[in-house]
Formats: C-alpha cells, structure tokens, sequence
C-alpha cells in the first residue's frame, strides 16, 4: 500500500487528506478486483466496428466567434476571441500506457496533427490514459509549446516525461489568467485519478469554466452526476454558460459507472442544472471503455432530448470532424 504521493505534497483539505484526494459528499468511485470481474463476467458482447471513416477538417488558425471542432473522444478545439486551447489531446491510436495492448481508436482524428491551428493553451482534467497522453503532449509541446492548465498533482507527470513543459496548476476553485479578459477556474468533478496500481486519487482531477471576455465555457472532463450539487453550485457562481461541453459516453453497467460517468439522461440534466444555453456531447464513440454499443450514447441522447422537450440543435453529440460556430 503506497504510503506516500509522488506527484502531490499538500495541506489537508476538505477534499485531500493527505495522501489521497477525494469526492466529499459524493458516491464512492473506488471499485476493487472483485468488483472488475464482476463486471467482466457479466459483459455483453457489443463489438464495435473497427474502423469508422472520418473526413478530417482543416480549422482556421483563429476565430473571433466561439467555434469547436471535435478531434475525438475529450479533445476538442475551441477557439475565441483569437485564442486557441484544446482539451485533453490525445492523438495516439491506444489509450493505454502501452501501444500494443488497450482500447484502440476506431476514428482517425477529426484534426491532423499537421492541420492544427497555433495551440495557445491544453486545458488537461486529470491523468486517466485517455485524457493525459505523453505522446501527443510531447508532439504538441514541439510544434506549440502551449500553457498548459490542470488540477495538482498532474503536472509531475507531465514534467517527468517534458521537463521544459509550461505547466500551472491549481486546486478546485483557483482561477489562472491568461491575460486580455480570459480566466481558466478549475473546478470540481466527480471522478478520479490513477496512471498505475498504486496511486489511486493521488493526482487531482476536475473541469473547466472558461471565461473570454463576456463568453462563459464549460469543459466537465470525466464526471458522475451523484447528488447533482456540483452542477447546481457552478450555475450559482458562475451563471448560465453559453456553452457546456459534456461527456455522454462510457456509462454501462451503471452499478459500476454512474459514480465516475454520466450517461446521456444525466448529461442532459446537467444541461438544465446549468442552464447552459447550448451543449455538445463528448466522451463517446472513439475508444470502446465499457459496456454500451458505439451508437448508444447519441442515439439516447436524442431520445432524451426528445422526451424531455429540448430542441435537438441545443445539446449535439458531436463526431470527429464536426465543427459548431455559437453565435
């Protein structure tokens, strides 16, 4: 059992006790051997198909109008107001610490490498291998050399594999500025961290509130929903985003999910909980991580939607490639 944190020495807090961080008030995400066999055991057998063409876009090097376009599965561009910042860029084929083993991408990305506009910032939520990749962090470090933003603890992961990285972190509720109007607030998510056996929520994890100017962005990284309170607290500090960017994919079984994922229904209650006037749907459709077929997550959004009286073109399942301007 690890008795110390290789990436973290900090004060206690209401969410750090000194080892470990966690989920205050919130469902357990821990789950155990017995609980994956459990699970394992149970699996359907939902194959997905092994590749799914995808027609890469080519981006303007900057935008002044809010515009995102997918590159796939939590990476997203977003561009405003001339900035550029991606979100837990991954462009390797495996999200896996190993290129020979672990869950393969079935679409290309939605943006080459090459293709990619100048990288301001990388908006990092925490360091599960689909979101924190070292290789496309390292390719985007050579041609870019961006900030990059992420909760504590993240950045000796980073810094071991890209000492000259230009890292700032920050615990649930710092801001950071990037100048000319724009704050990052890092705030809280329902998830947790690990890169190995034996560091377990020994790296912060969280999302994003974005704000340019008078436009006000909304990155959830990897969330459940539990008891909703995080949703309805962001709405009361930070107001009604213009745009949130959440996760729909990688739910089922939802015994095992729910504290660590959302599934599409929740999503979309956290949309209403925001009151966000636009959301797209990320997290779903390029690595196969759990249980449900690869149309699910889009298909029970829109029925979702549907049953609940919300017009389709205000929380889109985004697919690689896909490219939204907000107005």
């Amino acid at each position: 059992m690890a008795r110390s944190n290789p990436y973290y020495n900090g004060p206690r807090s209401d969410h750090f006790d000194g080892l470990r961080f966690f989920n205050p008030g919130e469902p357990d995400t821990d789950r155990g051997l017995r609980d994956v066999l459990r699970w394992r055991r149970a699996a359907p057998d939902h194959r997905w198909p092994q590749v799914v063409e995808v027609v890469p876009v080519i981006p303007e090097q900057r935008m002044e109008p809010l515009t995102v376009t997918m590159v796939g599965h939590a990476t997203m561009l977003i561009q405003v107001a001339g900035l550029n910042l991606l979100t837990d860029p991954v462009w390797s084929d495996r999200a896996s610490p190993f290129q020979f083993a672990g869950p393969k991408r079935v679409t290309a990305p939605g943006i080459r490498m090459d293709d990619l506009p100048p990288i301001d910032v990388i908006l990092l939520s925490h360091n599960h291998y689909d979101h924190l990749d070292i290789a496309t962090l390292r390719e985007l470090e050579t041609r870019h050399s961006p900030r990059i933003v992420t909760p504590l603890g993240n950045d000796a992961i980073i810094k071991r594999h890209i000492p000259q990285a230009r890292i700032e972190t920050g615990d649930w509720g710092d801001a950071i500025s990037l100048g000319q109007n724009t704050d990052i607030h890092i705030v809280r998510a329902n998830h947790w961290s690990s890169r190995g056996l034996n560091d377990r929520r020994m790296a912060l994890w969280g999302g994003f509130m974005i704000r340019v100017g008078g436009t006000l962005i909304y990155f959830a990284g990897d969330t459940g929903y539990g008891t909703g309170a995080i949703f309805r607290d962001l709405r009361q500090r930070f107001g009604s985003p213009d745009l949130a960017i959440l996760p729909i994919g990688a739910y089922d079984p939802r015994w095992f999910m729910a504290a660590q994922h959302v599934d599409p229904e929740e999503a979309i209650q956290i949309l209403c909980d925001l009151d966000a006037r636009q959301a797209l749907g990320m997290h779903w459709g390029v690595f196969k991580l759990t249980d449900e077929t690869r149309d699910a997550p889009e298909n029970r959004l829109a029925a979702g939607l549907a049953a609940r009286g919300i017009a389709p073109r205000r929380f889109k399942a985004m697919r690689p490639g896909d490219e939204v301007r907000i107005a």
